[in-house]
């Protein structure tokens, strides 16, 4: 296991003071990483049935966020350190939403013992056959290892979606849905000679909760935010 370094070379993004303080100059503008919800809609739709209660970890500007949807009673909005969400039971979340946030942690400098320790906390607060989708830049040969780490028991079905305002070539047309999965190898790698449209797609892990996961509660500082839905 180790750092990510190909998205943390110009920004702090492991420090939660780099957010404060990007969330301070943009004064409260909103700000989609990666994908904006239209784009990832159709994951939510398929795989987080409405009845759902959902977890967002890391929302990011949440106070614009509260105010925005204050007739939305049943959003929840709070601050805690994703490696350490014992506020939570066990098995509380039919579904765990990460967009970036695992990313975020890839850059910090104990990045490899923080990310096991989100997964642990995320594996523990879903119930059985809950869904972990977590959205990132990082391809399988970086991001299966972590979550294969022992004590996680997830079914892995991974899609691949080109970056906003990607253009494909002239005369190039693809004949790949983005909401049809990608196969990976038994090593978790995407085939030999499998080729990206966008060299700087981004990947969506759909995890399942299988039997026989389990999770413990590590003890850290530092926050995080988070958004519930019921």
């Amino acid at each position: 296991m180790y750092r990510d370094v190909s998205l943390c070379n110009t920004y702090n993004y492991g420090d939660a003071l780099y957010w404060d303080a990007r969330y301070v100059e943009e004064g409260g503008a909103s700000f989609d990483w990666y994908q904006r919800y239209s784009a990832l809609r159709p994951f939510v739709r398929k795989f987080v049935p409405t009845s759902s209660r959902v977890l967002m970890v890391g929302c990011g500007n949440a106070e614009m966020m509260r105010k925005k949807y204050a007739h939305v009673p049943q959003l929840k909005y709070m601050q805690m350190d994703v490696r350490d969400m014992n506020f939570f039971q066990d098995e509380s979340f039919d579904c765990v939403i990460d967009k970036g946030t695992l990313d975020s942690l890839m850059c910090g400098t104990d990045a490899p013992l923080s990310v096991s320790q989100m997964l642990e906390e995320v594996n523990r607060l879903l119930r059985p056959g809950g869904i972990y989708m977590l959205i990132t830049y990082g391809d399988p040969s970086v991001r299966i290892p972590h979550l294969n780490q022992a004590g996680c028991n997830w079914k892995i079905v991974l899609y691949i979606i080109p970056r906003p305002g990607f253009e494909s070539r002239v005369g190039c047309s693809s004949a790949k849905s983005i909401m049809e999965p990608v196969p990976l190898t038994e090593r978790g790698l995407l085939p030999a000679g499998f080729v990206l449209e966008d060299p700087d797609s981004h990947y969506i892990y759909v995890c399942k909760k299988m039997h026989g996961s389990f999770g413990g509660a590590p003890q850290i500082p530092n926050q995080v935010g988070a958004t519930i839905a019921q």
